[in-house]
């Protein structure tokens, strides 16, 4: 199971958003990282996050693989995930903080 923990503030994507989002990262997950998604939305209140002294538009999507990957594969897969979140969250790449992480020794 790939985990994806998703942080934004309340507001910053529309339910629409939200299942395209998804979606994406559910079919993402699945081709690419081989195992299904388990997604963990946190929102935070509105005006609890700032960035240069305005409310945060800042999304952070962090996805913990199966298996640890090779840093070629990771810097390619992080591209791709940017691409998508920023197409379907409507925010530019300096609004995405994207992690793909190797999995956690138990």
């Amino acid at each position: 199971m790939t985990t994806c923990r998703i942080l934004v503030q309340k507001g910053q994507i529309s339910p629409d958003q939200r299942a395209n989002l998804e979606a994406q990262l559910t079919d993402f997950s699945a081709t690419k990282l081989g195992s299904p998604a388990k997604i963990q939305w946190r929102e935070i209140a509105t005006g609890s996050g700032y960035t240069a002294t305005k409310p945060s538009t800042t999304s952070v999507v962090v996805l913990t693989a199966d298996a640890p990957l090779e840093q070629p594969v990771r810097v390619a897969l992080l591209h791709e995930l940017v691409d998508f979140w920023t197409k379907g969250a409507g925010c530019s790449i300096d609004e995405i903080t994207a992690v793909i992480g190797d999995p956690v020794p138990a």
